[in-house]
This record gives C-alpha cells, structure tokens and sequence, in this order.
C-alpha cells in the first residue's frame, strides 16, 4: 500500500467517525492528515477527489446535488491547484532574486566604499542612503602626497544590478589615475572615454570632480552634467549655487570639460550632492533648492559629519522615511 492509498483509508475512516459522532478528535485526525498531504505534496484537486470517494463510500446513496457539488469545487479546486502552483514558483524566483540582490548590494558597498581623508585644513562629513537596495549613487576621496583632496560625486541614470556594476568600474578606473598630477577636467575626459565605450548606451553618468590644493588654497573642479552644488562665504553668510558645465559622461567619445576654480577661505564650505536631495518631495510637490540650503544653515555651527545627518533626517522625515530617490549629502568646511 503507498502513501496515497494510506491516506485514503486514513481519510475516509476518520470522515466516518466524525459524521457519526461529531468528535472532535476526528478533527486533530483531520489536522494530522492534512500535514501528511502537504508532507507527501498532495494537490488541492487530489484532496476534494479524495473527500467525494470517502464520501460515496460513506453514503452510497448520496443526494445527486449533494453529489455534482462536490465535483463543481473539484473542478474548481483543479484550477486553483494550477494558479498555486505558478505563484509558489513565482515566489520563489522572487526570494531568489530578493537575495541575489541583497548579496550585490553587499558587494556593491564593500566595492565602492571610501574613506573620508583626515586633514588639519578640512572638516569633511557625507552621508549616503540608496532608496533601494541598490545605490546608484558614488562618492569617492583621494588623499594626495601634496596634502590635496580629491572629491568625486556622480549620480548614475539607471538602477539597480547594473548601476551598481558601472560604478564599480568607474571606481577602479579612477583608482589607476595619478589623481594629484591630473586636473579635474582631464579626469572627467579620461572617465567619459572610459563610459562611452564600456557603459550600455542607455545608462548615463553625472559626475562632480574636485581637487583641493592646500598650497594655493584653492578648489579646482569640473562638472559633467551633475547636480549643482553650492559654495558658503563665511564672510558674506550667503550661498550661491557652484556653476560649472559639461556633458554627462558617455555621450561621446570626444567631449572636453572645463575646470573653474574657486578660494576658500577659513568658515567657507562646499556643498556637494545629488539630485535626491534637491528633489525631495512635500507630498506631490518638489521642495525648493533654497529649503535644502535653509536646513542646512540651520545646523552651520555643528561639524559637517552632523550637518549631513541632521539633514538627511529632516528629509527622511519630510518624506515619511520612503526615499524616492538616492540621497547623497557631502559638506567639506574649511576650519584652518
């Protein structure tokens, strides 16, 4: 006798005793057999077709109605048997993906991570919160022999597996430059060649690059199609936007950038971002650049690290903590 044909007996013994006693401990029977069905993998349509034969052996002379009801849900139960299955195997290309995708987002963190440079001159704080799992968004420093800092923020046109592959690439291929011998401009030149042949056309980059030279105490940058930043006079106790042109990266192939300069003197502050922040939302409405600045003045006297926080926090909260977007926040204050 196989399994089946054991719960069969099983089932149809125990539909008996309930029917002629109504005790409830046919229906732990009930419980127990129902654990052996999914146990031994036994369909929805093999259950119902188990109870009408249980039944008719039970009650040879069961009601007609009684009778074509029972095969009714069978034919019902066939269909569901098939819809449950297609989602289970969907479910489960779900989980598999869902996990995937956790273990490249690990990579993914632990590929393009980068530490924040300590220096006397700078008081450096960044923040940086995909909306999903994966980020599509990329800060990079370098420390030079000079003393110089190099700042890199780019912000992919594309998500997930794919973005987060492509600034991976672009974070080794900036790691083979000589950095502190290079200009800004010919960095943003050498990464656009770099995208254009190797990036799938439908993905673009934006990138912000910036050298500070502490001998000249100046900041040297070049934009390529990247969210605007804003530079702080201590002086004056005013922003004004960072302006500064350029192609997005992988355009094409032959695209030159410009490099502007701006002095920064003690109490100044560059703020870098990406457009998550500047496109934060109120409910359907976009909020303003200048209410980024607002809270942003709001915190100047701290640190930069708790600038960055305090404002990310303020919008995940003006955003009842869902992300739209990746949220991207470098401060660089000039405290020497």
């Amino acid at each position: 006798m196989d399994t089946k044909d054991f719960d069969a007996r099983s089932y149809t013994d125990l539909l008996k005793g309930y029917i002629e006693t109504q005790d409830e401990r046919a229906l732990y029977g009930a419980e127990q057999i129902s654990k052996s069905f999914i146990k031994n993998n036994i369909l929805p349509e093999e259950i119902v077709n188990l109870h009408i034969q249980a039944l008719l052996e039970i009650s040879p002379e069961l009601h007609e109605e009684i009778h074509k009801s029972m095969n009714f849900l069978l034919e019902a139960m066939i269909s569901y048997g098939l819809a449950h299955q297609e989602y289970q195997l969907l479910r489960e290309k779900q989980l598999e993906l869902k996990s995937e995708i956790h273990v490249a987002a690990r990579m993914q963190k632990m590929l393009l991570k980068s530490e924040i440079p300590k220096t006397d001159e700078l008081d450096i704080g960044v923040i940086s919160v995909p909306a999903n799992q994966m980020n599509g968004d990329y800060h990079h420093f370098v420390k030079g022999k000079d003393g110089s800092i190099s700042i890199a923020i780019a912000d992919i046109i594309g998500k997930g597996i794919p973005a987060a592959l492509s600034m991976s690439m672009i974070k080794y291929a900036m790691d083979s430059f000589p950095e502190s011998e290079m200009s800004t401009d010919a960095i943003l030149a050498s990464l656009n060649r770099v995208v254009e042949r190797n990036v799938d056309p439908s993905m673009f980059i934006t990138m912000f690059y910036a050298q500070y030279k502490p001998k000249s105490g100046k900041l040297y940058y070049s934009s390529a199609g990247h969210e605007p930043g804003f530079f702080y006079c201590s002086k004056e106790k005013r922003f004004k936007e960072i302006e500064a042109k350029g192609l997005v990266l992988g355009v094409n192939v032959d695209t030159t950038y410009s490099q502007y300069e701006q002095h920064i003197d003690k109490g100044d502050m560059i703020i870098l971002l990406t457009d998550g922040v500047t496109e934060c939302r109120k409910g359907q409405e976009f909020i303003e650049r200048d209410e980024v600045l607002d809270v942003i003045k709001s915190y100047i006297h701290l640190p930069s690290q708790e600038i960055v926080n305090h404002v990310y926090r303020h919008f995940e909260r003006l955003q009842n903590f869902q992300l739209r977007d990746d949220f991207t926040l470098v401060i660089i204050k000039k405290v020497v």
